[in-house]
């Protein structure tokens, strides 16, 4: 299995859960509130359609995706915001078919794609598994947001690896996104994946690191909780510092959740 069909065949399962989790919801339950500020449990599945309809065009049509960058003239969030809204004031059958629809039409595009190919995306180009995998970020970011709203706990699994991943390679994304110029220094990052597994990345011999478990540096990068409730140490400057503004995600940076006390 190539890592692309890896990711997208997680990201499949993620969205799979999402949509039971969702489909036996009343139209009054559709309207619950969720933590994202605005957004009921409605406007995150109509968010996941429109960012996987976004992921689609960039794959297929030059010109659609032109327009649609067009549209956001600068302002990203507004175009997504709009997405989410208007997504959100159909019905709950049609936004449910819909998404099930697009992110089907999506791992089928991507996997169509040549080798090595690049698409463009709203902050820099991507790689076919670098889209899978954000897309499989946003997916479960959003249905956290989700199970939140309607009173569940996740399961965590090790299926976080891919939001590790991309939470890593975004490291110097999230400094310059803050206003700050990217550190060279190398940040060494051990994670415990929910089966007790280790995830590693660079040197051990680094003067900085990032400890901890998998699942809350997940939470972290995504905004899904403050630093100051996950198991997560930082040892020196730039790893202190980039936990402090980890995002795993493209656009500015975001609010963040507050601390649980």
């Amino acid at each position: 299995m190539s890592k692309l069909d890896e990711v997208l065949a997680d990201l499949e399962v993620e969205g799979d859960q999402l949509e039971s989790l969702v489909a036996g919801l009343t139209d009054q339950q559709w309207l619950a509130p969720t933590p994202a500020e605005g957004w009921t449990i409605g406007h995150q599945i109509a968010h996941l359609a429109w960012t996987d309809e976004a992921a689609v065009m960039a794959a297929t049509d030059q010109q659609g995706w032109n327009e649609l960058v067009l549209r956001a003239d600068g302002d990203l969030n507004a175009l997504v915001d709009a997405g989410a809204s208007t997504g959100a004031k159909t019905s709950r059958i049609e936004l449910l078919t819909r998404w099930h629809t697009t992110r089907t039409l999506l791992a089928k595009t991507l996997r169509a794609q040549s080798e090595g190919q690049r698409l463009p995306w709203f902050d820099q180009p991507m790689s076919l598994t670098s889209m899978a995998t954000a897309r499989f970020m946003e997916t479960w970011a959003h249905g956290l947001d989700v199970a939140q709203a309607m009173g569940l706990a996740s399961k965590p699994t090790d299926r976080v690896r891919h939001v590790v991943h991309l939470g890593v390679r975004a490291r110097s994304f999230a400094f310059n996104t803050n206003g700050f110029a990217a550190p060279e220094d190398d940040v060494f990052v051990s994670l415990r994946l929910p089966s007790g597994e280790v995830w590693e990345h660079g040197s051990p011999r680094a003067d900085n690191a990032v400890r901890g478990s998998a699942y809350d540096f997940s939470l972290r990068v995504t905004q899904r909780r403050h630093r100051s409730d996950l198991d997560l140490v930082a040892t020196g400057p730039v790893a202190d510092k980039w936990l402090d503004i980890a995002q795993a995600f493209a656009g500015p940076p975001g609010k963040g959740r507050p601390p649980s006390s």
